[in-house]
């Protein structure tokens, strides 16, 4: 469970939204009191947590998580404001695990999530869910409607590329050497025949799946 404490809704809204596209479980809050509240019953995997927030600063929240003997040990992400270089200081003194600088990119929030959580010995979370589709790393089982699909290795491989990575466009190129280990020269072609197939065998969902016209494939919630 990843806890995003962000007072700007729309900031949080595509966080929680991001965090959940890639597998975690995540929730939100708009200020310390809600998430102080939340500690009482839950005990999550990381805090994400901005240092403006109304009442009381981000700072004084990480400091006080750091004071409770239950809390300190939960790893935290500051996201601190941009050129803010004494807020990046004084967090990381106080004892925040990283910092992002607004304004962040999604998937470098993610990337940042996982490299913390690597870290700090928490196993990566092995589940990936989007729409109605479930794709499970640790077993190498996708599920559509609750019903199993049969896939191809690198069939496998190319949707756990993009479920990891929602939104982004990766180029014919991009995939050939990530998927197939094969350079730019090699025939773009089996790229497109392995997306035909995918989506095929996802039915309805493989939807999901968007062609970028002239440019590769990206996935979409």
């Amino acid at each position: 469970m990843i806890f995003a404490v962000e007072d700007d809704d729309s900031i949080r809204e595509i966080e929680i939204y991001t965090l959940t596209s890639v597998g975690f479980k995540a929730r939100g809050f708009a200020d310390a009191a809600s998430l102080y509240k939340a500690l009482e019953d839950t005990l999550p995997d990381l805090i994400i947590l901005d240092v403006m927030l109304p009442g009381e600063s981000g700072l004084s929240v990480l400091m006080h998580l750091k004071e409770r003997r239950e809390w300190r040990d939960i790893p935290v992400i500051m996201a601190t404001a941009k050129g803010s270089e004494y807020d990046k200081v004084e967090s990381l003194d106080a004892g925040a695990d990283d910092y992002l600088v607004k304004p962040f990119g999604m998937m470098e929030m993610v990337s940042r999530v996982k490299a913390v959580l690597r870290r700090s010995g928490h196993r990566e979370v092995p589940v990936l869910s989007l729409g109605q589709i479930t794709l499970n790393k640790a077993e190498h089982v996708v599920m559509v409607h609750g019903e199993k699909v049969s896939l191809t290795l690198k069939e496998f491989d190319l949707l756990q590329l993009l479920m990891e990575n929602p939104g982004i466009v990766f180029t014919r190129e991009t995939l050939l050497d990530r998927i197939w280990m094969q350079n730019a020269g090699t025939e773009t072609r089996t790229v497109d025949a392995h997306v035909k197939t995918l989506r095929q065998k996802l039915g309805s969902e493989g939807a999901h799946i968007e062609t970028v016209r002239g440019v590769g494939y990206r996935i979409e919630g």
